[in-house]
């Protein structure tokens, strides 16, 4: 009997769940995250699941780990002192980055401009030059390359990054500095642009490659605790780790590309919500995972996540494949706060975290936030976690009371629901992003909520969008581990290929794909994974002839394999640039980027199937509790989600309860639980 682990490490919490691979039965556990160490929270949840399962650590054979060490970094501003090597005369290029600023018209005036990761006085020139096609304009002096990077040794740097004009086209010279580099500046880790983004577009390609430098000792050491702490605790399983895209990295990839990391906690939430509601028979989802810092939602259509080719964290934009995730600062911890100045509540983006956390945790706690909100209104019943979490409704009635006195309201219950309709409106606008925004109607999209708040707010947030059903899988709060845990192995390889569709052919061009699906296949190789286990997609960056912007095409294998699949690639490209910017242009087509995506055989899991219990949900409630909803109270049931049977139909209002969540249920609103557990909200008129 085998057995594999998903864990996933959010700002509050850490969500670990061990799995049969052979039944598909899992347990789950979930713990205090431990941000000064993520791996202590981690170990510790091992050891509680594993007891849990009456399991041996060492019966475990992998563990797949989505982790947030990169993405804390570049927030938290506590990345590697890097320094950079660039081709003279471009020493400015993150100073000079592009004319982009946010904000309207006076964004320029107001915006405050980020840092570069790398400082100017950490960066050098070296005298080369490589032209667009990869010919040697100007040979590397290589004692002057020297030089430079003594100097850099001197500066003290942790990190290196190489990023010479056109190294894309012909990696030769950066490959050359990297040796020089191992000489000069021994033990210091070298990224090189044309390794981690063989792309067209300098600027990109040097950022993308410095935040890597930036992030990767930080990431380096997180992993080596980690993997040296499993063994010492029993576990002698293979690990891997969630990359930004949904698929899985070992270790050692991961270590040397960590940029590829910068979302990886976000997509194990998506694989999760595709897998579980793909069991439910639902391909166009609306995922809405909302935890206790923040809230990450994404568009699913036909079962797959949408993936973006740039990589958003902060002030920070990469070029790396991730799923296309918007993040807003509004979880279960949220701070709601007055300002003296307007007195118009705010909720967020500061957030309580996991210490002290709400004032209901009773840690110490004492500003009010959104889990505050929820237990004044009745939404939270008094003990969480399966009943190893006690909530103080005084204190958060206390923390709530400051709102209220703020605002000169006359009750608690009116500046809790208040907190609760500003923090929903918050999350709709992401919701809208990622829907409306990009050409999509949510109403033809059900949505599915997870994270440990999610199922408390999805039912009023679908009132807003008009997403039916509202899905709610088993373990809510855990889904992310869960989608650690069934997602498979994924490596990519690219090029810049800039011709105009007369320039080239079919056959050109699906030569070089089949050169790039054999170095991505080469990753998948090196773990083992077996070729008739794996898959190979294409993708291709096109624009109109004279654009300044590409859009990424999707191609078949069956489809490059038949031949003339350029005219169909220009006819995608067409269709995806009305969606996106509603006009197409009688201009012709270019390609710019070859991509290969290979891919392992995901993990099969099995759903176990409940026991069939007709609609009467009676033999799960235990209980009445009374919830404000609407400006005045309702008694709801109070059901113990783990006695619930298939077919059992929950109505509203109703609080839900298992170990990880709680479901609320609005009232006009009713909960049907189908085969495999899953809870689908639905009005009643429905």
């Amino acid at each position: 009997m085998g057995y594999q682990l998903g864990v996933d490490v959010g700002g509050t919490f850490t969500d670990v769940l061990l799995m049969d691979e052979e039944s598909g039965v899992t347990w789950r556990a979930k713990t205090p995250s431990t941000p000064a160490d993520q791996s202590e929270g981690v170990l510790e949840g091992i050891r509680k699941v594993c007891q849990l399962a009456g399991v041996e650590p060492g019966a475990i054979g992998r563990v797949l780990h989505g982790t947030t060490v990169a993405t804390n970094a570049i927030l938290e501003g506590r990345g590697a002192r890097v320094g950079l090597v660039t081709t003279a005369g471009f020493r400015q290029v993150l100073q000079v980055a592009r004319s982009y600023v946010p904000g309207g018209l006076g964004g320029w005036i107001t915006w405050p401009k980020p840092t570069p990761l790398a400082r100017l006085e950490d960066t050098v020139e070296v005298p080369e030059r490589m032209s667009s096609r990869g010919e040697v304009l100007r040979p590397l002096d290589e004692e002057a390359a020297r030089a430079a990077l003594a100097h850099l040794a001197r500066q003290g740097v942790e990190a290196l990054t190489i990023a010479l004009v056109n190294a894309f086209a012909n990696p030769a010279h950066e490959r050359r500095l990297g040796e020089l580099a191992a000489e000069v500046l021994p033990g210091v880790p070298v990224s090189l642009s044309s390794e981690i983004l063989p792309e067209i577009r300098e600027y990109e390609r040097t950022i993308t490659t410095v935040a890597n430098s930036y992030v990767r000792p930080v990431v380096g050491r997180y992993l080596a605790s980690l993997t040296s702490k499993l063994a010492e605790g029993g576990v002698g399983a293979t690990v891997h780790v969630l990359r930004s895209d949904g698929g899985l990295a070992s270790i050692p990839a991961a270590t040397v590309a960590p940029v590829n990391l910068l979302m990886s906690g976000p997509a194990g939430g998506v694989a999760g919500a595709i897998w579980a509601a793909g069991q439910a028979g639902f391909e166009n989802l609306l995922t809405f995972d909302m935890g206790g810092t923040s809230t990450d939602v994404c568009l699913v259509q036909h079962g797959r996540a949408q993936v973006g080719r740039d990589t958003v964290v902060g002030d920070l934009a990469v070029r790396a494949s991730s799923v296309d995730v918007r993040t807003v600062g509004a979880g279960g911890g949220s701070i709601a706060h007055v300002p003296e100045l307007t007195r118009a509540l705010r909720v967020g983006p500061q957030s309580a975290g996991a210490e002290p956390g709400p004032a209901a945790y009773g840690k110490g706690g004492t500003e009010p936030t959104v889990t505050d909100a929820n237990v004044v209104l009745g939404y939270l019943p008094p003990r969480l976690i399966g009943g190893e979490m006690t909530l103080d409704v005084g204190a958060a009635e206390a923390a709530v009371a400051k709102v209220a006195e703020a605002m000169g309201l006359p009750d608690v219950q009116r500046a809790a629901a208040g907190i609760i309709d500003i923090v929903n409106e918050n999350m709709f606008g992401a919701l809208r992003l990622v829907s409306v925004q990009q050409g999509y109607d949510p109403r033809d999209f059900a949505l599915v909520a997870f994270g440990g708040a999610g199922p408390l707010h999805a039912n009023a947030l679908a009132r807003l969008l008009g997403s039916w059903p509202v899905v709610v899988p088993l373990s809510p709060g855990v889904l992310c581990a869960y989608g650690d845990a069934t997602t498979s192995l994924r490596d990519e390889a690219a090029r810049t290929f800039i011709r105009r569709f007369s320039e080239t052919s079919d056959e050109e061009v699906a030569g070089v794909l089949a050169e790039l699906a054999e170095e991505a296949r080469a990753t998948l190789d090196a773990e083992g994974v077996p070729r008739a286990e794996q898959t190979v997609a294409w993708q291709v960056d096109v624009r109109y002839h004279g654009q300044g912007f590409e859009v990424p095409v999707d191609l078949e294998p069956e489809l490059v394999a038949g031949g003339r699949f350029l005219e169909e690639a220009g006819r995608r490209f067409d269709a995806e640039h009305r969606r996106l910017f509603l006009f197409d242009l009688e201009a012709e087509h270019e390609l710019v980027n070859l991509r290969a995506i290979a891919q392992a055989r995901p993990t099969r899991v099995a759903a176990p199937v409940l026991e069939e219990g007709g609609p009467d949900p009676g033999a799960a409630r235990v209980g009445s509790q009374r919830i404000w909803v609407d400006g005045s109270w309702h008694e709801a049931g109070l059901y113990d989600r783990a006695r619930l049977k298939a077919g059992n139909v929950v109505p509203g209002p109703a609080v839900v309860t298992e170990m990880d969540s709680t479901t609320l249920v609005l009232p006009g609103h009713r909960a049907e639980v189908d085969r495999i557990g899953t809870l689908l909200i639905r009005p009643e008129e429905a």
